[in-house]
């Protein structure tokens, strides 16, 4: 079948052509998009950016290149509106274009082959090794779990790196806490909790008694310097936490291809630190090694201490040395936090001082804070809400709901942790990631409106649709039948989801899938209540079938690439 839009681009193409504006019908076609009001016609293609060759008004040049345009036979009526080109299709033609499409495609529809293989290294999530995963962690891991499905729809080669903040000053502090009020039977039953609560008690300790610090940074620098008991005590913490932090994965659906935490690149650091010298690369500064800047806007980047302990900057080249040496990546994404934006600035400059030109790739993806109430969560304080806590809590919300709606229900506990998981995810997941979340239960486990358990419903009610059908879902049909606008414009919506996958990738951010799939189930909710799907009209049945089976693929697609699961029965 000829691809209607790809006429549409080029016949647009060469109107502006003959006007005396160069342009390709690939340029066109990306510029295509769902205009907000379906009176604005189809779909429409914006002009204004090929308004200043013209020397015209966008109204004007929309209306030359209506005037001009030799379209398809299946064009029923072009309009300029403003800047506007818009269009309108015959009944059909565009449900016809994608649906079958879809239905033999299935999870390939959106699938490209644009990445080529290029390595995309991706570092999330990243909690700290003796401390709890807290909800804090959840927004960088949801995040990078979703980018790294959607880069490999698109046939990159995403390297999931958990980057385990394993090492540090920290650890010297929990070492001296754990020998001085540690108990070996609490670290048995509960070992993240025991280790949280001595980090806690060791830094309210250290208020009112300043040695604590000291202490601490005694017994960090006994395990720098390979000291036998503060290693293995350090291995016993780093062991117990992996094991915690891989259950709390394997219940969002997320896995690493590398644990390579902050302490795997002890031994790389020496070297780092001498080169850096002898290169001129950084200076003494009040018994610190600094890298200066001749951007006024950067602090001088401290790479060792004046303790000659080594800190998180000094790994952080260490790391982006030995992962480009080992990945050759061609992109390299940090999700962590806004609050470390003036960082990872200094970082990549030092990277370019260094003379490495492919810190040009490496990129900062930042979101905001993850509040709780009207405070920024502290492991320090003590105001840390654990992640396994608010899933257990959706979980059972979930089975609660199932009780009472749908008691008769086979594998409630599956579909339970699939969808109290799946309202967790979304929560984080569906905010645009510049903006701050302040983390409620009610919010997190409100099933009703706009939220993950709300597309989850929707995916089960398709499969529910296409059970009772019965017999496999035709594609070979005249969809001609479906001339309700709101079949038409779910027919676009379907088109646009490769567009929506491929802007993920480009922006890294999410919120735009989970916006355009509510979009999308908001509609076709809307249409399954207002008409019947299964009719005794066995064509207009078929086709409606036809579409109901596609934004299922697409619904099922879509949940998969943000991190959730999509049941069949709910």
């Amino acid at each position: 079948m000829t691809d209607i839009f790809a006429d549409i681009a080029r016949s647009t193409a060469e109107a502006l052509g003959r006007l005396g504006v160069e342009t390709s019908a690939e340029e066109i076609k990306r510029l295509m998009q769902l205009p907000a009001k379906p009176g604005f016609g189809q779909f429409a293609v914006p002009l204004f950016g090929f308004t200043k060759t013209l020397c015209q008004p966008p109204p004007v040049v929309a209306g030359k290149v209506a005037d001009t345009i030799s379209c398809p036979a299946t064009v029923q009526k072009i309009e300029a509106v403003g800047g506007f080109l818009n269009f309108w299709e015959q009944p059909g033609i565009i449900a016809a274009e994608v649906l079958p499409k879809i239905v033999h495609m299935r999870d390939r529809y959106a699938a490209a082959d644009e990445g080529m293989g290029q390595v995309v290294v991706m570092d999330y999530s990243h909690p700290n090794i003796a401390k709890p995963f807290g909800v804090g962690h959840l927004r960088s891991t949801v995040i990078g779990n979703s980018l790294y499905r959607v880069l490999e729809k698109l046939s990159y080669k995403p390297v999931a790196i958990n980057h385990l903040g394993d090492w540090g000053t920290q650890f010297g502090k929990l070492i001296y806490a754990f020998r001085q009020w540690g108990s070996e039977e609490q670290l048995s039953v509960q070992p993240i909790r025991a280790l949280y609560d001595l980090y806690v008690r060791v830094h309210e300790e250290a208020k009112y008694n300043p040695e604590l610090e000291e202490h601490g940074r005694a017994e960090f620098k006994k395990l720098e310097d390979g000291d036998p008991d503060n290693r293995a005590l350090w291995q016993r913490f780093r062991d117990l936490s992996l094991q915690e932090f891989n259950r709390i994965y394997a219940r969002l659906g997320v896995g690493f291809d590398s644990y390579a935490g902050e302490a795997f690149y002890n031994e790389h650091l020496g070297p780092l630190i001498k080169r850096l010298q002898e290169t001129g690369l950084a200076h003494e500064s009040e018994n610190a090694l600094v890298m200066e800047f001749d951007d006024p806007q950067l602090p001088a980047f401290v790479v060792r201490k004046a303790d000659d302990a080594s800190l998180y900057a000094t790994r952080d080249l260490a790391a982006a040395e030995y992962r480009y040496k080992t990945y050759h990546f061609s992109r390299a994404l940090y999700i962590v936090g806004s609050a470390q934006a003036l960082y990872f600035r200094q970082l990549f400059a030092a990277l370019k001082k260094m003379g490495y030109a492919w810190a040009d790739h490496m990129e900062h993806i930042e979101f905001g804070w993850v509040k709780f109430g009207t405070e920024i969560m502290s492991t320090r304080k003590g105001t840390v809400v654990f992640l396994d806590d608010v899933i257990e809590q959706a979980v059972q919300r979930t089975k609660d709901i199932i009780a009472e709606k749908n008691p008769e229900l086979p594998n409630v506990d599956e579909v339970a942790e699939q969808v109290g998981t799946g309202a967790v995810v979304f929560s984080q997941i569906a905010v645009r990631r510049n903006k701050d979340i302040v983390f409620s239960f009610e919010d997190v486990l409100n099933f009703d409106g706009h939220t993950g358990p709300f597309l989850q419903y929707n995916h089960a009610r398709l499969c529910s649709l296409l059970r009772k059908y019965g017999r496999p879902v035709e594609t070979d049909i005249d969809c001609a039948v479906l001339a309700d606008p709101e079949e038409t414009r779910l027919a676009l919506l379907l088109h646009e989801y490769p567009r929506m996958v491929q802007t993920v990738a480009e922006t890294c951010e999410p919120m735009t899938l989970a916006a355009y799939l509510i979009e999308l189930v908001d509609l076709y909710s809307s249409y399954y209540h207002r008409v019947r799907i299964m009719t005794d009209d066995e064509s207009l049945t078929r086709a409606r079938m036809l579409l109901s089976a596609a934004i299922r693929e697409v619904l099922r697609d879509g949940l998969y690439l943000l991190g959730l699961a999509a049941p069949e029965q709910m």
